[in-house]
């Protein structure tokens, strides 16, 4: 009997086998779904290189943003409020007008627009429903406070003595204004329009994002230009922008800006390794490789330069050290121990040599009744107070931005001039005894006496030797 089994004989050499055509066909799908796929991721992000390059991803715009935006074209109101907010972040997230704008029945604000409940005012705490930690360093900072300046002499000095017009777009511009509301939600022209950073809202929560992030496009990059800061750190009592661009970080940022990568998000904008030249958000907020991000600005300053004498604040070391680690992303220990040496002494000069003589004579006179209690009813009222409050000012924030001119020239000299030439005479018409304790001081002596060439020589070896002594102690 023939065993041999024909139905499944090997095929021959070299024929092709059914289950190798089934492996290669699955091989070729998978190839062909692979390009399908790649030529979509392509496509795609083509489509998103494109889109940035008009300015962003598109937005995700809803029915009822989409209710809001058609409205205002055709009538052509905030249409610029429109396409800002089409080119910012929030827009591909679909966080519109809705989101932001819209009220709880009982707020103060609240009024009725077309069938939504809304209220003119974005505070704080609409932004704090998803940016809680940004808000609530904000809401510690000296910012979130900077309407309680009414009551001082800035505020006296705006709204009484030039006038309460010049305190509502001025004083309150910068500061933040009380928002009061009508009827009907409608806020009252005297506080509103305003985003003023310690603006006090209607809804409790003070100050304002948009006064760095300006509305709608609400820009990180935009909040990180020295500008944004300038717009209120500005002018003869606080010359914090104008210091900071006579400085080497400003001209150094100025040449090299298009470098800045100034839209990156905070984990990719790190001094140092993802840019090199300081703005006024990399020292005072912006994250380094050993601390994140603070919305709280005086987390890193260790003096204030805003008092008629300069103090420590609160926890200085703290802020010193926190200070430190920004200046040595970029520069040595050594040089960053140079300049904060150099800063704190001339603080302390300016403090011991005019701030605190002044300030004494100043009390003295009042308590002797040789001055009324109403501010600025007297010449001496206002020489001391630009003495201090403008000169003063200048030449301490000339030390902390290594501004030489706002040191010298814009700082000191004028500090020195109106010292010598025009508060210590008005002191000494009031009361001699006033101005000759006032005298006593060494440094003050030679206005006195007079000086020969040798006694020059002495005072000047006298300031070296004092110099000396406090670096070698710092």
């Amino acid at each position: 009997m023939d065993d041999t089994r024909t139905d499944h004989a090997d095929p021959e050499p070299g024929a092709p086998h059914a289950a190798d055509g089934r492996v290669n066909f699955s091989r070729y799908m998978i190839g062909g779904l692979c390009l399908v796929l790649f030529l979509a991721l392509t496509g795609v992000g083509y489509i998103q290189v494109e889109e940035r390059r008009e300015g962003g991803l598109r937005p995700f715009i809803s029915a009822e943003n989409k209710r809001c935006i058609d409205c205002h074209l055709a009538k052509d109101v905030s249409v610029g409020g429109i396409n800002d907010w089409k080119n910012s972040r929030h827009a591909p997230k679909g966080i519109g007008c809705v989101e932001c704008h819209r009220a709880e029945a009982g707020d103060a604000d609240a009024y009725d627009h077309e069938g939504f409940l809304v209220s003119t005012l974005v505070t704080p705490k609409d932004c704090m429903r998803c940016h809680d930690k940004e808000a609530q360093q904000f809401g510690q900072s000296h910012h979130a406070k900077a309407a309680q300046f009414i009551g001082s002499l800035d505020n006296f000095l705006g709204n009484v003595v030039e006038g309460p017009e010049v305190g509502t777009t001025g004083c309150a511009g910068c500061h933040g204004s009380v928002v009061k509301v009508m009827e009907n939600g409608k806020l009252h022209p005297s506080t509103w329009p305003n985003s003023g950073i310690g603006r006090v809202n209607p809804d409790g929560s003070k100050g304002t994002c948009s006064a760095c992030h300006a509305r709608h496009g609400f820009s990180v990059a935009q909040a990180r230009q020295p500008e944004s800061c300038g717009r209120c750190h500005m002018g003869p009592d606080h010359p914090q922008i104008e210091a900071y661009y006579e400085s080497k970080h400003g001209v150094m940022f100025t040449a090299n800006k298009e470098k800045m990568k100034l839209a990156h998000p905070k984990e990719k904008w790190l001094p140092g390794k993802d840019y090199l030249f300081p703005t006024c958000a990399t020292c005072h907020m912006g994250a380094t490789g050993t601390q994140e991000v603070t919305h709280d600005v005086g987390d890193r300053i260790s003096w204030t330069l805003r008092p008629v004498v300069s103090t420590r604040l609160e926890n200085h070391e703290a802020r010193r050290k926190a200070m430190t680690q920004v200046c040595l992303a970029c520069h040595s220990g050594e040089i960053v121990d140079r300049f904060f040496t150099q800063m704190d002494r001339g603080i302390d000069l300016y403090n011991d040599k005019f701030g605190k003589p002044a300030k004494a004579a100043m009390d003295r006179l009042k308590e002797m009744g040789k001055i009324t209690p109403t501010p600025f009813d007297e010449e001496i009222e206002w020489i001391f107070y630009e003495l201090w409050h403008h000169e003063g000012r200048r030449a301490r924030h000339g030390l902390s931005k290594m501004a030489p001119d706002y040191v010298h020239w814009q700082g000191f000299y004028e500090v020195a001039k109106h010292f010598y030439t025009k508060f210590l005479p008005k002191v000494r018409d009031l009361s001699p005894a006033v101005a000759k304790d006032l005298l006593q001081q060494e440094t003050h002596r030679w206005i006195e006496k007079g000086m020969t060439k040798e006694e020059i020589a002495q005072m000047l070896e006298f300031y070296d030797k004092e110099m000396q002594g406090k670096r070698g102690g710092s």
